[in-house]
């Protein structure tokens, strides 16, 4: 691939997407179930837009902007590594399309703080991050930057798990509130697309594979690091012996195989066997093992190419993005003209 190929719009697709992360760590297996191979499909069938965004990582960031300026190619060379191709994907840099944040600056008058504070998804992690009183005015108004970003390629699928829902229920209320100010519809509402697939619990089958947490199996780790996580993994506890009957719902080993085996029909067996008694966690442990292992090799060795070219890397981004801006300068025109703001 040039330096110079970027993402084609795709002729006869109505729908658009808008998709993307927040670059706070390397992506891991629950990116690569929950959201990655989605994308990978869908970039043949719409017109997809994928943001790496750095200004919403940095919302909860802000004291320790490494975290979030060290990891934005790492993402990318993710993206790339899985299959995501930027002649059908545009991949672009939040913080390097302006347009966005001064989009969020006309949205941030028609929010109040109150419904930013009732919004379930902003609730929810503002108590699982512990701000209590000092919640960062980023993290707070991040429904408005997320509507900016929905609303400036007029995206009208985003994928999302549906904990993200009243994040697209917000933006949808800006939307209306804009199209009613400028008298005519500017803006496009958005509907979800929703993922069949349930969230990736962590290995120790307690909470979901998170960055901050460390519980991670990343797209480039070794067979060694990927061995260690499986032998970690939660099974279960009454299953002392290979005779007894064992239980195949909360079994972690058993979750992976269902979202990760190419083969469902042998996991069915497997599940019976194990459920009969006669299998031991040790033998559908290393079956695991060898499927992630399989999975994971060749997404490590192409993540190892792109990140030895940087250089590259930043191309793809750096045209993407002003590809973006520009899609993105053309709503933000038609936005201070409803407000009456646009004079030269």
């Amino acid at each position: 691939m040039t330096h110079h190929q970027v993402a084609s719009t795709q002729a006869g697709t109505a729908e658009k997407i808008l998709t993307g992360d927040r670059p706070t760590g390397q992506l891991h297996l629950g990116h690569f179930v929950g959201s990655l191979q989605q994308r990978v499909q869908l970039q043949h069938r719409y017109e997809q837009t994928i943001l790496v965004a750095d200004l919403q990582g940095l919302t909860d960031n802000g004291h320790r902007p490494n975290k979030v300026a060290e990891n934005i190619l790492n993402v990318v060379a993710d993206y790339l590594a899985v299959g995501i191709d930027p002649l059908k994907t545009r991949i672009c840099l939040q913080s390097a399309i302006p347009a966005l944040a001064e989009l969020a600056m006309y949205y941030a008058n028609l929010v109040t703080v109150a419904r930013l504070q009732r919004n379930p998804t902003v609730k929810n992690e503002i108590a699982g991050k512990g701000f209590g009183a000092s919640i960062p005015a980023g993290f707070l108004t991040y429904p408005i930057s997320q509507a900016a970003d929905i609303t400036a390629f007029k995206a009208t699928l985003v994928p999302v798990g549906d904990d993200q829902l009243p994040m697209l229920e917000q933006t949808n209320e800006i939307v209306r509130k804009l199209n009613q100010i400028a008298g005519q519809e500017i803006l496009v509402e958005c509907k979800p697309l929703l993922s069949n697939m349930p969230r990736l619990p962590a290995p120790d089958g307690k909470q979901k594979m998170s960055k901050s947490m460390g519980n991670c199996i990343y797209l480039d780790s070794d067979d060694r690091a990927i061995a260690r996580a499986v032998k970690s993994m939660y099974t279960d506890p009454n299953h002392l012996r290979v005779d007894d009957p064992g239980c195949v719902a909360g079994n972690v080993v058993f979750t992976y195989l269902d979202a990760f085996h190419p083969d469902p029909g042998y996991v069915a067996e497997l599940k019976q066997q194990y459920e009969a008694g006669g299998l031991a966690d040790g033998t559908t442990k290393q079956i695991l093992t060898d499927c992630l292992q399989t999975l994971i090799a060749p997404i490590r060795a192409q993540r190892a190419v792109y990140m030895a070219d940087k250089a590259q890397l930043v191309a793809i981004l750096k045209q993407g993005s002003e590809q973006a801006q520009e899609e993105a300068d053309a709503v933000l025109t038609q936005i201070k003209r409803a407000f009456g703001l646009k004079l030269f």
